[in-house]
């Protein structure tokens, strides 16, 4: 694969890629950086906020979600790059001293939200980890919130099966991913869908249209297909040290998106893209 920056920008912790097919645009985040950023019709724009942004999800209405500390907010996409015009959506996590971190929306349009204790100082320095106090949560358009599941290190990765039955989730601090059946009651049983590997740890994922989840090692320089059956189908080397999620776009959604954190290689930082051989499975919107 013959990867290239989207962009000649440099982030410190790009994050939570998302591909609007209405508008044929890339959102993601900058975590540490503190910006929402979108790429439209080669257009770059970013908005700067006041702390850690997580996740840029635009919505059914024209606005969008930004995942944030201190909450779900809805971002004006009119509103100036330098003021934007916020206002709180909801706070899924009350839990003091954690934070968002990923985040997606499932077929119908829902917002699930996994959490995490505040690893982001101040000055955008590292924080230690020292409990496992992140949750996930289930967030309607009418912003009512429900706790899914509790005890979690560094949630990442959200992703459905096709017939919406169950959820894929990863606990980057046990270096795993999960899989999670979905009840009429919420979760149900939680079973180790794909074991810890060599190659990094697991970040956020895409799944392609034949059911299988590619997965952003973080610390790995690559990502792995992962099979249906959770075994490791392809290593996809990458020029980054440290991808952290990707998504897949572009007019047939065979274009692979990755971002990635800073770090010492030339394109540690950057969002990348390739052409690839089989079609992804699309975003979707906020239905709030």
């Amino acid at each position: 694969m013959e990867w290239q920056p989207v962009i000649s920008h440099r982030f410190k912790l790009a994050e939570g890629p998302f591909w609007d097919e209405l508008t044929q645009a890339l959102y993601w985040v900058d975590i540490v950086g503190k910006k929402a950023c979108r790429l439209e019709g080669g257009h770059y724009s970013e908005w700067l906020v006041t702390e850690p942004v997580s996740a840029f999800i635009p919505t059914i209405r024209g606005d969008a979600l930004l995942t944030m500390v201190s909450g779900v907010h809805r971002l004006d996409l009119e509103s100036p790059p330098h003021a934007p015009s916020l206002s709180l959506f909801c706070v899924p996590d009350p839990t003091e001293g954690n934070r968002a971190n990923e985040a997606r929306c499932d077929a119908a349009g829902n917002l699930w939200l996994g959490s995490m204790q505040n690893n982001i100082g101040e000055q955008g320095e590292d924080l230690p980890i020292t409990r496992r106090s992140g949750g996930l949560f289930h967030i309607g358009p009418d912003a009512k919130v429900t706790r899914l599941a509790s005890d979690i290190g560094i949630a990442n990765t959200l992703l459905w099966s096709t017939e919406g039955d169950c959820v894929y989730t990863a606990d980057t601090l046990e270096s795993v991913i999960y899989r999670h059946t979905i009840g009429a009651k919420g979760l149900g049983e939680r079973t180790v869908w794909a074991q810890a590997h060599e190659r990094g740890h697991p970040d956020g994922s895409a799944m392609d249209s034949q059911g299988y989840v590619w997965n952003a090692r973080w610390d790995g320089h690559c990502l792995i297909r992962f099979a249906p059956d959770g075994c490791v189908d392809t290593i996809i080397e990458l020029p980054v040290s440290r991808p952290t999620s990707c998504v897949f776009g572009g007019h047939d959604l065979k274009t692979l998106y990755v971002t990635s954190a800073a770090g010492d290689q030339p394109l540690d930082g950057s969002v990348l893209y390739a052409r690839v051989d089989v079609a992804g499975m699309p975003c979707h919107r906020f239905m709030g």
